[in-house]
């Protein structure tokens, strides 16, 4: 079992920067890739970034340039540095975690909101 536990979400206007951070806890020596999807309203949930454990980031294309993916091994924590955001970037954020295995999981969300 994986824990996920997101925060870092807000209000942000348009143009400004929010970092969130993704605390991951339990059997995560199983976990082979970890990221972050959104969810706006009346949208279906899309990949945002993704991250595998040896440090490869992907990107959406809406978020290339202006995301960055990071993790900290450490901290068993996974960052997602939003910058040059935008209204269409308002959305809840979830951060995901699969396992070798490919059994995946899930946090409760965090809320980003763009808005002037």
């Amino acid at each position: 079992q994986v824990q996920l536990v997101e925060s870092g979400g807000g209000l942000v206007q348009p143009g400004g920067s929010l970092r969130l951070s993704c605390a991951a806890s339990g059997s995560i020596s199983n976990i082979k890739v970890m990221g972050w999807y959104r969810q706006a309203p009346g949208k279906e949930r899309e990949l945002v970034a993704s991250i595998t454990t040896g440090g490869t980031a992907t990107y959406a294309g809406s978020v290339k340039g202006r995301f960055t993916i990071s993790r900290d091994n450490a901290r068993n924590t996974v960052y997602l540095q939003m910058n040059s955001l935008q209204r269409e970037d308002t959305a809840v954020y979830y951060c995901s975690a699969v396992e070798h295995s490919g059994m995946d999981y899930w946090g409760k969300g965090t809320l980003v909101t763009v808005s002037s």
